[in-house]
């Protein structure tokens, strides 16, 4: 008997809304640590959104009507200098499905190299969403799992294109507000 994977329609469908992130990254090259914490918010939005036609437009396709398209604006505070630093910004996701688990992530910059960027996408069969992203000079790879409906967990590697050598990891707790369901 084969369990029911989860689509990643239904992966997305569960992350939208807005999420306390808490997160420890470890830099391994420098041995540094750091913690910071986030509010990300995470919506879909139309196909014909002008950063989604010039997401396409970058990388020469043309608009796909299976594309799922979705925003995630993030503000963070981090905890590594004396005075703290919040920073944000946001970044559109644009997933075009091979099939119901599996397909390509089309970015406007990337998660660890700010450039445009494409990633591989696959849901295992524990309903965990993978994706790897190939840069210049890194990869990385990144597992997100859903605790319950309002906890995901985030892991992530960044390894040296040539060495295939780590050189950081993170891992994020993500709470969701469920005050937002409400509006």
């Amino acid at each position: 008997m084969t369990k029911n994977l989860t689509t990643i329609n239904q992966f997305i469908d569960k992350s939208i809304g807005e999420w306390k992130s808490i997160r420890s990254t470890h830099t391994l090259a420098f041995q540094e640590f750091e913690n910071s914490t986030s509010r990300i918010y995470i919506k879909y939005i139309n196909s014909k959104d002008k950063k989604v036609v010039e997401i396409f437009k970058n990388y020469k396709i043309s608009l796909n009507s299976e594309s799922i398209a979705i925003s995630i604006k993030w503000q963070t505070i981090r905890d590594w200098e004396d005075d703290d630093i919040s920073d944000g910004d946001e970044t559109i996701l644009i997933f075009l499905p091979k099939d119901e688990n599996s397909g390509i992530i089309l970015r406007n910059k990337g998660y660890t190299e700010s450039v445009i960027s494409s990633s591989n996408y696959f849901i295992d069969e524990q309903n965990n969403l993978h994706i790897k992203t190939v840069y210049k000079s890194t990869f990385s790879e990144e597992k997100i799992s859903f605790l319950s409906a309002h906890i995901r967990s985030r892991f992530s590697i960044i390894r040296n294109h040539e060495t295939k050598s780590v050189i950081q990891t993170s891992h994020t707790s993500e709470i969701r507000n469920l005050a937002s369901l409400k509006d």
